[in-house]
């Protein structure tokens, strides 16, 4: 029988109770990821992973309410990831942590618990997953998820949200790629949700690439991908702007991609930490007349990111909205990443989608393929289009269909949505270069025009009627006959109204004071 998703998530969210209180958010899940992670290895039973005699999850219930548990867990977490090659990554958390578990019974107790908790019916996942259902994969993401809103946002940025991520995986086309040997990257790939979310829709499979600076963040990306069967993605760990770990071994420069997405963190004080970037030996910042300011790191990692794409690759990054408009160095480097024809397109977003931060944000997507013909941009306004969950804003089916098949389509029939702006508007020293959305879609909706007459009189006004002249093309005789229909039932109206003035009147008649109002005047 197949598990439940409701009961898995339940399970896993239980396990992250047993830890609350005693250590962080942001801690805890270096507890439960890993536990979850044995506990799938040990029931997949996968050839391609060795799982030497003693170190599997059901050796760890051996030694539940044990005074050294703790310490047996980490021993049999050890071997298990030495044979494998992973070794810092799934050994980061320490089960003999007293400062963070407890000490003596307190320890013995919850990590007994936490043991009882994964070996229930609920997660075997040697014979009850569902038929091509991503079952662990989706329940990873739950706990991310869940991690990312309870971490705040000052721990959140590991985690990018599943709708935006599927909007990038999308717009940048990896649909269309052609065989296992093309590539993907992401620069700044934090737990790896967002390049998975990417991989996912490649047809023929796809090669991972990623970098985190972060190494407990890195571990997290590395699991992530033995979870969702992409064991050979290449994660690495590494400051990705002082020192790039994807470079080629013939030339020494970056290495270059067919697809890239990355969500940086936003304005990052010290991207210059390590480098020197007038002396950068990859020649990131070479033809844009300026240097990223020292204590914004946002258009650094936007030019890394086109660096790193091949002569036709695509990719997509999510950026604040000060990107768009920003003046100065900044400025400079906007209008010649314009003039280069890079950019294909920009999606501004709702706020406070983010774990990491409340503010607004938009995707720039990058197409070098066709970039020196390129004379319009595709812009969309989808600031609008959320619903409220929580202390969060999040996209729903509908919005995410709504960007992704008006940005694919190049749907602009709807001009406060979307529309393609000419380079030669974006040029135009009116604008100089500056792509705040609002100067080239005006979303805002007009003033709803009260008609007093109507309010006092009846009637539709003849703007309303007017309003609807694109159903009026289509079903001519609808005009004619909805306005016919509505003469009749004002005449019927006005028959009553009469009628009701008159019973009025009469009552009037018959000494009772009162007045009443009709057709704007007093009787």
């Amino acid at each position: 029988m197949a598990i439940k998703k409701s009961e898995l998530y339940s399970s896993l969210w239980a396990s992250c109770d047993e830890l609350r209180g005693s250590m962080d958010a942001s801690q805890y899940k270096d507890y439960v990821l890993v536990l979850l992670f044995m506990k799938y290895v040990s029931d997949r039973k996968d050839p391609l992973i060795e799982i030497p005699e003693g170190t599997s999850f059901y050796d760890m219930l051996k030694h539940r309410g044990k005074s050294d548990i703790g310490d047996q867990i980490n021993k049999i977490i050890g071997e298990f990831a030495k044979v494998n090659g992973l070794t810092g990554i799934i050994t980061e958390a320490d089960f003999d942590d007293s400062a963070k578990l407890g000490s003596g019974k307190e320890k013995v107790d919850l990590l007994t618990n936490l043991l009882n908790i994964f070996k229930k019916p609920e997660l075997d996942f040697s014979k009850n997953r569902a038929e091509g259902d991503d079952l662990l994969g989706d329940a990873y993401e739950y706990l991310m998820r869940h991690f990312a809103t309870e971490s705040g946002k000052s721990k959140g940025q590991f985690y990018t949200p599943a709708e935006v991520s599927r909007i990038m995986a999308q717009v940048i086309g990896i649909d269309k790629s052609k065989s296992q040997d093309q590539t993907i990257y992401d620069p700044t790939c934090g737990s790896g949700s967002l390049l998975l979310k990417a991989a996912d829709l490649a047809p023929h499979g796809i090669t991972i690439y990623g970098q985190e600076n972060d190494n407990a963040t890195r571990a997290l990306a590395v699991m992530n991908m033995w979870l969702h069967n992409f064991s050979d993605a290449d994660i690495h760990q590494g400051n990705t702007m002082a020192d790039p770990k994807f470079t080629d071994d013939t030339t020494g420069e970056l290495k270059q991609f067919d697809f890239a997405v990355a969500n940086p963190p936003f304005s990052y004080k010290k991207w210059m930490n390590g480098l020197d970037p007038q002396n950068d030996i990859f020649k990131r910042f070479d033809g844009y007349d300026a240097i990223p300011p020292k204590k914004n790191g946002d258009f650094a990692f936007l030019l890394h990111l086109i660096k790193s794409l091949k002569s036709k690759g695509k990719g997509c990054i999510v950026m604040p909205l000060g990107v768009l408009f920003r003046g100065n160095a900044e400025g400079q480097i906007r209008k010649k990443i314009i003039q280069k024809g890079y950019i294909k397109g920009i999606i501004g977003l709702p706020p406070n989608l983010f774990y990491s931060t409340g503010i607004a944000a938009c995707l720039i997507v990058i197409d070098k393929e066709g970039a020196e013909n390129r004379d319009f941009l595709f812009m969309i306004d989808a600031s609008r289009g959320f619903i409220k969950d929580g202390n969060k804003n999040r996209l729903r089916e509908r919005d995410i269909r709504k960007i992704v098949d008006t940005f694919n389509q190049k749907i602009i029939d709807d001009p406060k949505y979307a529309r393609e702006v000419p380079i030669s508007e974006i040029a135009d020293p009116k604008n100089d270069y500056n792509l705040n959305i609002p100067r080239y879609i005006d979303s805002q909706e007009p003033d709803d025009i009260q008609d007093i007459e109507a309010h006092l009189l009846g009637g539709i006004p003849k703007r309303d009627i007017e309003a609807l002249e694109k159903y009026w093309a289509v079903y001519p005789s609808l005009k004619k006959s909805f306005v016919c229909s509505y003469q009749r039932q004002t005449k019927l109206l006005s028959i009553k109204n009469q009628t009701r003035r008159n019973k009025k009147r009469n009552i009037q008649s018959s000494g009772v004071y009162f007045f009443w109002q009709t057709d704007g005047r007093r009787f």
